[in-house]
C-alpha cells in the first residue's frame, strides 16, 4: 500500500479518540501502516528505577496511530487534503489536492 504521509507532514486526526487534534508526524511505520504523531495519542508507562531513569515513576510517551485515521494538512490553506503524485519538471511531486500546491 502506497503511504501518502511522510515524516515531517502536519497531519490532522479524522477518526478515533483523539479526533482532531494536530501534530507533525515524529516516524511511521510502514510495515503496520501506523505513524507516531507529536502530541497525539500519549499513554502513561510505569518505569522501575534504573541507571538511565533512578528516579523511576509514570512517564509519558506516544503510542501509534494507525495511517487510515490521519490526513494530511495543506500547507497554504491548513485545512485537510488529500494527495495526489504528478511529474513537474521531470520530478516526481507530491501535490495537494485542494489548493495544487507542491508538499
Amino acid at each position: 500500500m502506497k503511504l501518502k504521509i511522510k515524516t515531517g507532514d502536519t497531519v490532522k486526526v479524522i477518526a478515533g479518540d483523539h479526533k482532531g487534534s494536530e501534530g507533525k508526524v515524529l516516524q511511521v511505520d510502514r510495515e503496520k501502516n501506523k505513524a507516531i504523531v507529536e502530541g497525539v495519542n500519549e499513554v502513561s508507562k510505569h518505569e522501575k528505577p534504573s541507571a538511565n531513569n533512578p528516579q523511576g515513576g509514570i512517564t509519558k510517551k506516544e503510542a501509534p496511530i494507525h495511517i487510515s485515521n490521519l490526513s494530511l494538512m495543506d500547507p497554504k490553506s491548513g485545512e485537510t487534503t488529500r494527495v495526489g503524485y504528478e511529474v513537474r519538471d521531470g520530478k516526481k511531486v507530491r501535490f495537494s489536492k485542494k489548493s495544487n500546491e507542491v508538499i
